[in-house]
C-alpha cells in the first residue's frame, strides 16, 4: 500500500510517517519502480502502535524504548511497568503545574473588575514581576506557579 493508504489505516499523517522514517522511529519504507514507498500491514500495526503511545503522551525517545521492547519477546514487563509509571508521574506533575497556574489566573480575573477603568491587577501582577525573573515558561514547575507571580 501506499503513504496515503497507510496513513488513512494507521491514523498517522504522511507527513509523520515521512518524520518517523527520516529519524529512525520505524524503517525505511522500500520503494516501488517509480520511487513510490510501498508499506506493509505490519508497518500500519506498528504506526498504530506508535499513535496510541503517541496519545498517552510518550516521547519519541519513549516511543524507542516501547518498541525495542515491544519487538523483544525476552523482555521483562517490570521495564515496560516502569516507562508507564514514569509517564504517569510526568503526567500528574503537569497536572498539577496547569491546575497552579488555572488557580492563578482565576484569582487574578476575579480581582479584576472587569470594567471601564483602565486599572487591571492582572497587568500590574505581570507588570511587577522582577526584572532579573527568568520568563515564566523557562521556570522549573517544582516551584509553584502563584509563588512565581506573588499570587
Amino acid at each position: 500500500m501506499n503513504i496515503g493508504d497507510a496513513a488513512n489505516r494507521s491514523g498517522v499523517s504522511a507527513k509523520m510517517i515521512r518524520y518517523y522514517e527520516r529519524i529512525g522511529l520505524i524503517p525505511t519504507a522500500s520503494r516501488t519502480a517509480s520511487g513510490y514507498r510501498e508499506y506493509e500491514p505490519r508497518d500500519v500495526h506498528m504506526l498504530r502502535f506508535i499513535a496510541r503511545a503517541r496519545d498517552l503522551g510518550f516521547s519519541v525517545a519513549e516511543i524507542t524504548e516501547l518498541l525495542d521492547l515491544w519487538r523483544d519477546k525476552d523482555r521483562r514487563s517490570a521495564d515496560v511497568k516502569a516507562l508507564a509509571q514514569a509517564r504517569v508521574r510526568d503526567l500528574r506533575h503537569k497536572i498539577a503545574h496547569l491546575q497552579d497556574m488555572a488557580d492563578t489566573l482565576e484569582e487574578l480575573a476575579n480581582a479584576c473588575a472587569g470594567n471601564e477603568r483602565p486599572n487591571c491587577p492582572i497587568l500590574q501582577r505581570l507588570e511587577t514581576l522582577d526584572t532579573d525573573d527568568e520568563p515564566l515558561s523557562r521556570r522549573r514547575p517544582e516551584r509553584g506557579f502563584k509563588e512565581r507571580i506573588g499570587g
